[in-house]
């Protein structure tokens, strides 16, 4: 058999990835396996996945438990972050927030729940893979001013049930802004996909 490369010259090995006939020129040896100049190039290029690493279902299941997915992850800033906005949050409802606003908070705290759970699951796996860990929020644009954005929405919530009769509105209500969100990401990927 010749060469896949050098198709004048025999072969001397084959690819263990590829299987492609290989002289002694193009040959790479590595520990007495031999591979292609581009096989090699893609293992050492790409990640390859870490035996023992976490687990990601068992990083999902703690990431419910504020802060200990973080900490199963080996992010301990991050585990504390959880642990302060989970105890802010559980303060906010065990004070008299008022009508409006205590059901609100218990959303907020229950999409921060499954937030930890679904970062816990994403970071271990990502670790698996041996990646760097993915951002808090996937697809944000880093120079949307979040902050002041979130600052106005509180202040006109905060007007809002100051001066207007809000409580049954929320309490009856708070399924359509799921709906309307929904209905607006879904338009928005049929929007990009076509």
């Amino acid at each position: 058999m010749k060469c896949a490369v050098h198709t004048e010259v025999d072969a001397t090995g084959y690819c263990r990835n590829c299987g492609k006939a290989l002289c002694a020129q193009c040959a790479r040896d590595v520990h007495g396996i031999l591979y292609c100049e581009a096989c090699l190039a893609d293992l050492l290029v790409k990640p390859q996945p870490t035996a023992g690493g976490p687990s990601p279902g068992l990083a999902a299941v703690l990431g419910f438990i504020p802060g200990l997915g973080a900490v199963y992850n080996g992010e301990y800033t991050k585990a504390l972050i959880h642990v302060m906005i989970f105890v802010a949050f559980v303060g906010a409802l065990s004070s008299d927030l008022g009508d409006p606003l205590e059901p609100m908070m218990g959303l907020l705290l229950t999409a921060f729940l499954c937030y930890m759970a679904i970062d816990a699951y994403r970071t271990a796996k990502a670790r698996l893979l041996g990646q760097p860990p993915p951002l808090p929020v996937a697809n944000i644009r880093t120079d949307m001013p979040v902050g002041p954005l979130i600052l106005i929405a509180l202040g006109v919530l905060f007007l809002l049930g100051k001066h207007f009769p809000m409580g049954h509105w929320i309490r009856e209500f708070w399924p359509v802004i799921f709906i309307v969100i929904g209905v607006a990401l879904l338009w928005e990927r049929l929007r990009r996909s076509s």
